[in-house]
């Protein structure tokens, strides 16, 4: 009864925002159209796109941290929500008022069971807040001298209330599925399953630490990007403490300016950085607005909060490099295969059909100033054709896209000339170069070779278990177990086809071994 009473509250409160009227209700069921008619009857009169989607933010901001949370997962999912609510989700800014600092205190004391005062001679009011934790400025004692630190702290009691409200996420859930078959094709008990693994890792703050440590040693070679270090002594489950980073935010380009930096190059560091982490290292900080992104004394763009991460495997990031490169160079076929040879989009459709539909999306930038050109949308409306030919919605993809969404407006308010594709061009360039140019195949190869050299590493012991397995057929049979004709032929038919593909198996690496040596010698 309290889920239902919560859930009803949330929906008046969206309702009177205007959030259903985002929904096409055509398309939906008769028995779904009904309530949400209902619902739009109370939403105030005469609302723009524009004030619908900024009342809607307020109202989810009302509602509390977890409502804010599902706002930004839902902006990444525009095949669950559509496009244009998604549009205005993105706008969500996680800020909310800070809880006290004496409860601060309290966690950081249980955390590294001392006192406040025997670690730091300063401990500030908190200088950020936001729906899961807040920061403080502190000043650590230590042997070697006083060091100001950054300390993250979650949010008191925010464990029990994130479970309360996906209880109610999941009633919403099982309810969709029961009674509107529209929405079962988007699996709304499962998008709820992910958005709480995804807040139940952000509210591990180790989790971060161990974000910003593997990310650290990704950049360690960068001279223009850099993060902070962790402070891993001091850092537990509820309470973070990193590097204090002195710099002028990113949403200051007259301070940037001041201090003798040009905010041009800045603007190209941060989308290079951007795409250099997502294509080499396949990780890369998914939440870059201007909050989060300073730069230094030495003109660095540090980048701070990763406690949104984003993760792509080898097929996504090539997927990626090669449908900008594709783009750049206007290569629509090459687009295409890329799709089709990805499993993205089924080979029922042809490479020469999709290849018309990205010209369609291709030659109308091209002409045009590139200052005009955004590849965030570019990218966007890729992901709305590739829906005409039965693409399924990659999670990841969708992060990455949005990620590209706020890295270019950062980039973009920084330098209003600001040209994407220019900038892009010697990250995703370089990366061809070295993936899919010589040097990378001879790579596959080697990698090729690994596999085969593991495999026959245990083959002994697979031929070792089919000898063991016809021995123990023999005992069977010895002991008055019989088998009919027909069992025993397809036994030793099986029998005869392991081994015969086994010497095939040695063989062929041995081909591959001296097929590799020779590359590596030529």
């Amino acid at each position: 009864m309290r889920n239902l009473l919560r859930l009803g509250r949330a929906a008046f409160v969206l309702a009177r925002a205007g959030f259903f009227g985002f929904i096409e209700i055509d398309h939906l069921p008769l028995r779904a159209q009904g309530p949400i008619r209902l619902a739009r009857t109370i939403e105030r009169r005469g609302l723009t796109p524009g004030e619908r989607g900024r009342l809607m933010l307020d109202a989810l901001r009302h509602l509390g941290p977890s409502y804010i949370k599902l706002g930004q997962f839902l902006a990444t999912r525009p095949d669950i929500v559509g496009t244009e609510l998604a549009d205005a989700l993105s706008a969500l800014k996680d800020d909310l008022p800070p809880f006290p600092t004496a409860e601060a205190r309290a966690t950081v004391e249980d955390s590294i069971e001392r006192p406040i005062e025997a670690m730091f001679s300063d401990f500030s009011e908190p200088i950020a807040a936001a729906s899961i934790a807040q920061v403080h400025k502190a000043v650590l004692k230590g042997p070697e001298g006083e060091q100001t630190v950054a300390v993250k702290v979650l949010r008191p009691d925010i464990r029990r209330l994130f479970e309360r409200d996906l209880e109610n996420y999941f009633a919403a859930a099982r309810f969709l599925e029961r009674n509107v078959p529209h929405a079962r094709r988007l699996r709304p008990i499962a998008v709820v399953e992910i958005l709480k693994r995804s807040v139940s890792l952000e509210m591990d703050l180790r989790l971060e630490a161990a974000a910003y440590s593997e990310m650290v040693e990704n950049v360690a070679s960068e001279p223009d990007f850099r993060l902070p270090g962790v402070n891993w002594e001091l850092t537990g489950r509820d309470v973070l403490v990193t590097e204090w980073v002195e710099g002028t935010r990113l949403s200051d380009r007259e301070a940037i300016a001041a201090t003798g930096h040009d905010p041009k190059h800045i603007a190209a560091t941060v989308v290079q950085s951007f795409l250099r982490h997502a294509l080499r290292d396949g990780f890369f900080h998914a939440d870059m607005h201007e909050g989060n992104l300073f730069v230094d004394e030495a003109g660095r763009l540090v980048a701070v909060d990763l406690g949104i991460m984003g993760r792509i495997g080898p097929k996504e990031r090539r997927f990626l490099a090669e449908i900008l490169y594709g783009f750049i160079r206007r290569d629509y076929r090459r687009i295409a295969e890329v799709h089709i040879e990805a499993g993205y989009v089924p080979k029922a459709h042809t490479a020469e059909d999709f290849a018309q539909a990205l010209r369609a999306i291709g030659e109308p930038i091209h002409g045009q100033r590139a200052s005009d050109i955004s590849m965030a949308r570019l990218l966007g409306l890729l992901f709305e054709v590739t829906e005409l030919f039965d693409m399924r919605t990659r999670p990841e993809l969708v992060l990455l896209q949005k990620t590209m969404v706020v890295v270019e407006g950062v980039s973009r308010r920084l330098d209003p000339e600001f040209d994407m594709w220019t900038t892009a061009d010697p990250v995703v360039s370089e990366w061809i170069a070295r993936n899919l140019g010589p040097a990378g195949r001879l790579e596959e190869v080697a990698s090729t070779a690994r596999d085969v050299g593991r495999f026959l590493q245990h083959l002994p012991d697979t031929l070792t278990r089919v000898d063991g397995a016809v021995d123990r057929l023999a005992a069977l049979s010895s002991g008055g177990v019989r088998l009919d004709d027909e069992t025993i032929e397809q036994l030793a038919n099986a029998n005869a086809k392991e081994l015969y593909w086994s010497r095939w198996a040695i063989r062929i690496g041995a081909a591959a071994l001296l097929v590799i040596a020779l590359l590596a010698f030529f």
